[in-house]
């Protein structure tokens, strides 16, 4: 897969987003998808994306995610990198969640009082990983 030139663009019902070659922080503000508004900042250091102003995706460093689909119950998404990358998302607090990396359980994990779920991801350049999360 490569990077997201666009920083951010719709890929059959799914968000793509990210471009963890810039050296320089990009962002883009206003995209539009289903209804909502979409803010991606990203380059080789973090990659942020917000939905109508709340918090959504962070990943440190810099990352390219395909395929992001978020349900009440579910995430997936397919991210590659540079290297191991420690991914943040905003789910729902309190709540316990099975990570699924690809398609191997590293076990159940509980939100916080926030809602935020961190997991860390070995990456290798130019080999994808599939990242499914799955509300208990």
């Amino acid at each position: 897969m490569a990077v997201v030139n666009e920083l951010i663009k719709e890929e059959n019902g799914a968000l793509s987003f990210g471009n963890y070659e810039l050296s320089s922080k990009t962002k883009l503000d206003g995209f539009e998808f289903k209804g909502d508004k979409y803010k991606i900042k990203t380059f080789k250091e973090i990659t942020k994306l917000e939905k109508n102003g709340s918090f959504v995706y962070e990943s440190v460093p810099g990352t390219v995610v395909h395929g992001f689909k978020a349900a009440d119950d579910e995430v997936e998404f397919q991210v590659e990198g540079t290297e191991d990358s420690q991914i943040t998302l905003e789910l729902e607090a309190g709540q316990e969640y099975v990570v699924v990396i690809d398609d191997s359980s590293t076990g159940s994990v509980k939100t916080n009082l926030g809602g935020k779920l961190n997991l860390s991801v070995e990456l290798n350049p130019g080999e994808v990983s599939k990242i499914k999360i799955e509300k208990q």
